[in-house]
């Protein structure tokens, strides 16, 4: 079939090859998106007098059985397709004829690709969030079921003072949902409707945008159209430098783990279902779904990097480069999906050994208790500390030194409410905007319509 742009002349095989890449295997995980997109397009049309109904509905009965294809990857795209979007309408020009040759009319693929990657990217963070909301109730769960088994704290790794294994929990819990905020931004981003703005600079027809991004579900239309176009690269970084956020939490996690459930620490233990062997070494049980969380977060970080580093320095307007910001956002949108999905297998099996993590405490871990206590007899911070540093052995009680720490988020008052209403706020929100969604496609399409396909 003919490409979208097809000239009178033939294409060089090798910059064809080069210039398409995988962008066409790509597409197979987005075109359903492409499909919803093009429904709403087609829609539209209708209202300016370029499409009559009948054109509308069998455009729609193509596309959905597009959709159905796409999502249970029987939806074909060749190299010489390029993309999804020229695959698509090739079928619909041979399914429904004369009206399957219309439905670009007003649009680029210019725009057509960002509403596509917007739609696809909008539900996938909402999953993303959705996950971490899990994450975080887990890890507030488990912080209230140790809230007062003892931990000790640790700086530069060194013993430092009595901590607790629910504060460990909740600090993590706390971190995620902190970094929700930062993927909720993007997501206000990615919920904008680009559609209409054509190639950057708008068509001499009245698209009513409006129309198609109440049809899409949008939050909102974005207004100019050369920003639409100068965003793409730009809010992927912004997506996976949020999602890089997320990816740094599990990675520390992971990384704690890894070391408090050391033989030489035993604090924490991991199941033998969590763990993988060795082919030489029968006795290993190693933490390998830990390592590769420690692992993948350098992975989502350097898909931040990849996708400002190829727009840092484009000029305004359309320009080829943005091709290559689609692969690492589909990569990192999947990476931290998983990445959550392992945290929240994790979260749940672990085990803790109180008795490890009581032998964990030398008589050291109570000298600041000891200066602070000569202080509440009246004797200077600076005096007391002296004295005890002369002799920091002291003994004290790990559980008794917890329950003495009060002050907010300390280990003796987590403030457990606060994260659960976090979370509970933060579920409220993704299922306000998700209704909006759904209600809206399924207005468009008359059926339950997902973009994105389970893993």
């Amino acid at each position: 079939m003919a490409k979208l742009w097809q000239k009178d002349y033939s294409f060089d095989e090798t910059i064809e090859r080069f210039t398409v890449g995988n962008d066409y295997e790509l597409d197979r995980e987005l075109a359903a998106a492409d499909a919803i997109g093009s429904i709403a397009h087609a829609t539209m049309l209708k209202t300016i007098g370029i499409l009559s109904t009948d054109d509308v509905g069998r455009l729609t009965s193509e596309l959905i059985a597009v959709y159905e294809d796409a999502m249970t990857g029987r939806f074909t795209i060749l190299r010489q397709d390029e993309d999804c979007h020229t695959a698509i309408e090739n079928r619909l020009t041979e399914a429904v004829g004369e009206a399957g040759k219309r439905i670009h009319t007003g649009r680029s693929r210019n725009d057509q690709v960002i509403t596509m990657i917007r739609l696809y990217a909008r539900e996938y963070l909402i999953r993303i969030l959705e996950r971490l909301a899990e994450v975080a109730g887990l890890l507030l769960e488990r912080a209230e079921e140790n809230a007062s088994v003892p931990m000790a704290g640790r700086t530069h790794m060194q013993p430092a003072m009595p901590s607790s294994v629910g504060l460990f929990f909740a600090a993590f819990a706390e971190q995620l949902l902190d970094d929700a905020r930062l993927v909720e931004t993007t997501l206000e981003l990615c919920d904008r409707c680009p559609l209409g703005s054509a190639a950057s600079y708008g068509v001499p027809l009245p698209l009513d945008r409006e129309l198609t991004s109440r049809l899409l579900g949008f939050a909102e239309l974005q207004n100019n159209v050369l920003a639409v176009n100068n965003s793409r690269g730009k809010l992927e970084a912004a997506i996976l430098d949020a999602l890089d956020h997320i990816a740094m939490t599990l990675g520390k996690f992971a990384q704690d783990l890894i070391v408090f459930s050391l033989p030489e620490f035993g604090y924490f233990r991991l199941p033998d279902e969590l763990c993988s062997g060795s082919s030489i070494m029968p006795q290993k049980k190693n933490p390998d779904g830990l390592e590769l969380l420690r692992a993948r977060s350098a992975a989502v970080s350097s898909y931040a990097t990849h996708c400002r580093s190829v727009v840092r320095s484009l000029p305004s307007g359309y320009n080829r480069d943005f091709q290559d910001t689609k692969e690492p956002l589909l990569r990192g949108l999947a990476t931290v999906d998983t990445m959550l999905r392992v945290a929240s297998i994790t979260v749940e099996k672990m085990q803790v050994d109180t008795d490890k993590l009581i032998a964990g405490f030398d008589s050291e871990i109570f000298a600041t208790d000891a200066v602070l206590d000569k202080v509440g007899k009246g004797a200077s911070f600076r005096d007391a500390y002296r004295e005890v540093a002369k002799n920091p052995a002291v003994t004290g009680d790990a559980v008794e030194a917890i329950a003495r720490r009060t002050s907010v988020g300390a280990p003796g008052n987590l403030g457990l409410d606060v994260g659960r209403r976090k979370v509970a706020a933060l579920r409220a929100r993704l299922a306000e905007r998700d209704r909006r969604i759904s209600n809206a496609f399924r207005a468009l399409t008359g059926r339950d319509v997902s973009l994105v396909r389970s893993n």
